[in-house]
């Protein structure tokens, strides 16, 4: 068990756990690419047109996370009472009505969602088994 721990200590000590995703910048095409792809999912929950302002974007090699807050072009607020996500239901109560999270695959040269939530009222993205597929763009919400 020491070797073990020495080990991890001399990793951390080398920086072999540095960050391993980048943000992609804007303009660029994994952003434009990553943003389109929780569009129409965006579009569902508060009815077209949405924008973005992206609170966390990371990719690393062929997946990535946002985190985003919708609001309408030109930075109107959404008026969440208006929408379908709240006409269906969607909302629960406690939650964080314009922000959303998403993970995502790229395959080839498109981003495919693989969950998108908006309005999310805990830390979805920490349950093992997306730590397990996408920890290097996750980590420190996975244990």
């Amino acid at each position: 068990m020491q070797i073990w721990l020495a080990a991890f200590v001399a990793a951390l000590a080398t920086g072999a756990t540095a960050q391993e995703w980048y943000e992609p910048q804007r303009g660029s095409a994994d952003r434009r690419g990553i943003m389109d792809a929780i569009r129409p999912q965006a579009d569902l929950v508060f009815g077209p047109p949405v924008e973005f302002v992206v609170i966390d974007l990371r990719v690393a090699g062929d997946m990535a996370f946002a985190r985003v807050s919708a609001q309408r072009p030109g930075g109107a607020a959404i008026d969440i009472a208006a929408t379908p996500g709240w006409q269906s239901g969607y909302f629960m109560p406690d939650a964080d009505w314009v922000g959303g999270q998403a993970i995502l695959r790229r395959l080839g040269a498109e981003w495919v969602p693989v969950e998108v939530i908006f309005g999310a009222t805990d830390v979805w993205w920490a349950d093992p088994m997306f730590c397990a597929g996408f920890r290097p763009v996750i980590a420190d919400v996975c244990p």
